[in-house]
Formats: C-alpha cells, sequence, structure tokens
C-alpha cells in the first residue's frame, strides 16, 4: 500500500532522509549522466515541504515544494519531481505532480506557481496545467524552459 508523507526537512527520520538523497542521486545524477552538486542547500529552507510517495521504506516518487523567495522572489516553486525507475509507467508522475499542485496551492492559493521543467517533459506538464513562460535554457547542460501554473 502507497502512502504519503509531506513534511519539513526537519521531520524526515534518517532513513527517510537517505533513501530520499538516494533517489534522487540516482535518477538526477546517474540516470541522466549529470555532475551537479545535488544538495543546493534549499531543501533547508523554512517553508520547504517534502512530498514522498512511499510504499512502506521505499520512496516510489519524490518532489519538493519551495515557497516565494526560494527559486524564484515572488512565487512558489515545485522541484525535483522524480520517481524510482522501477515505479514508472504507472501514472505515478501524475499523482506525485497533481500532489505537488495541491500542497502549493493551499500554502499560496493566489500565486502562479513556478517550475522549472526539462523541456522533454513540456507536454506532461502542460497536461498538469503549466504553460511555457521562456525559450529553452540550459540548467546543469540539461534543457530546461521556465513554465508557470496560473493561480486557480
Amino acid at each position: 500500500m502507497m502512502e504519503w508523507q509531506i513534511v519539513p526537512f526537519e521531520q524526515l527520520d534518517s532513513l527517510t532522509l537517505y533513501n530520499m538523497l538516494q533517489l534522487r542521486v540516482d535518477v538526477f545524477v546517474v540516470e541522466q549522466n549529470c555532475p551537479y552538486p545535488e544538495l543546493d542547500g534549499k531543501d533547508l529552507q523554512p517553508g520547504v515541504l517534502h512530498i514522498l510517495l512511499k510504499k512502506q521504506d521505499k520512496i516510489l516518487g519524490y518532489s519538493r515544494v519551495l515557497p516565494p523567495g526560494v527559486s524564484y522572489p515572488d512565487h512558489p516553486a515545485v522541484g525535483r519531481v522524480c520517481v524510482a525507475q522501477t515505479a514508472r509507467r504507472l501514472g505515478l508522475g501524475e499523482l506525485l505532480v497533481a500532489k505537488a499542485i495541491a500542497v502549493a496551492s493551499e500554502q499560496w492559493p493566489q500565486l502562479d506557481l513556478y517550475i522549472s521543467a526539462q523541456c522533454y517533459l513540456q507536454r506532461f506538464y502542460e497536461s498538469m496545467g503549466f504553460v511555457a513562460a521562456s525559450e529553452p535554457y540550459l540548467e546543469d547542460d540539461i534543457p530546461h524552459l521556465k513554465m508557470i501554473r496560473p493561480a486557480a
């Protein structure tokens, strides 16, 4: 049975923290062959919420919701969206992004939600209500674009 855990950094137990970081490194550094500083300091910022989709101790999906002022001066953001390789093609990405949108909308209902999306995921994020708001740019040598989900 899968369960959601939505917590600030200081409420992550050591096993969950380890598994969360392992998933992020596996996806963003190893799979994408992209050496970059995964530990960017944003996890520790006040108001950041970590969203984990877990099955027992295994983390199947992860994202974080960042308050205004962390990634963008006046807007909340979603970041580090990832699903474990063994759990892909099950619709968990949609569930994960929908949960992140719901969490952000509950915290900041009047603010648009931003994401720096990898370009190949543009259609996916458009299906979740985001619209492209920039030309493609390189972030850690991977093409990205800024996308915005208007406030309800």
